[in-house]
Order: C-alpha cells, then structure tokens, then sequence
C-alpha cells in the first residue's frame, strides 16, 4: 500500500535523501517519518512531521507509516513544549491544493507553538515576521532536545 518512492522535485525527499541534516533542517529522523524545521517558520520551533514515503494523503500510508507520524507530531508539541514554554499550539495538515498545500504531493503536519501576542503589526502591516531567535539556533537546540527525548 505505501510507496516509497520519492520525487526529486520534492523538497521533502530532497531533504530525506540529503546528507547534511544541519543544511537540509532536518532535526529528527524516525523508520517512517522525520521532524523537520519550516525554512520560513510563522514562530520559532516551527516543525513539520514529514512521512518518507511520497504521499499526498493520510489513506495512502501504511498502519506502521501512520502510527509514527502520530507518534512524532506527539512527541513534537512533547519535546517544543518542554524546550520553548508557549501558551498554545497549532497542530495541522493541508491535504489538497484547495485546502491550503504549499506542497501538496507530500503529506506533511506543521507544528506551530504559539503565544499570547505574538501576532502583531508587523505580519499584518508589514508582512514580516519577527522571531527571536535565529534559524541556525533554533535547529541546533530542537536537534539537541529531539535527540535527548526521543
């Protein structure tokens, strides 16, 4: 049922099949899945829970697939709670263009922390975000703690 094929267009399989975890942001790599920092994050420590396996949709992973894509994205609000203290979380998929997909071919969940006020003027004037803290950083301390926990 699952493929494990991968499209050299995706940036997803790029990453998977890369070999520098630091350049690609991958900050956890699983059987079936890995945690990856989104380049261009709404928050600091936003990850996405990727599958291997180039699919587009939840139904076309297998049991094994699907169980630890749950498990990641759990461990992931578990490991970006414990490290960054925010009030609350974003936890989703896109699946389809129409709802949203940047990257529709390959199912990804984003995990977002979030935290009283940080939307500002800035995202809605200026269309800038403004994180405090620097990518290169961010990956380096969820690396460490992803390691540490999982």
């Amino acid at each position: 049922m699952q493929s494990h094929t991968h499209n050299s267009e995706c940036i997803f399989c790029a990453a998977l099949n890369g070999k520098n975890d630091a350049e690609t942001l991958i900050v956890y790599r699983a059987e079936h899945g890995f945690i990856i920092l989104n380049r261009y994050p709404y928050t600091s420590a936003h990850v996405m829970v990727v599958p291997n396996a180039h699919q587009p949709s939840l139904g076309l992973l297998d049991d094994p697939a699907r169980q630890e894509l749950m498990a990641l994205v759990t461990a992931s609000e578990a490991v970006i709670g414990n490290e960054y203290h925010p009030h609350g979380f974003n936890i989703g998929a896109n699946i389809g263009t129409a709802a949203g997909a940047g990257i529709a071919g390959h199912l990804h969940f984003h995990i977002v922390p979030r935290w009283d006020g940080d939307t500002n003027f800035m995202s809605t004037l200026g269309q800038v975000r403004v994180l405090p803290e620097e990518l290169g950083q961010t990956y380096q301390r969820l690396r460490a703690a992803f390691q540490a926990n999982l």
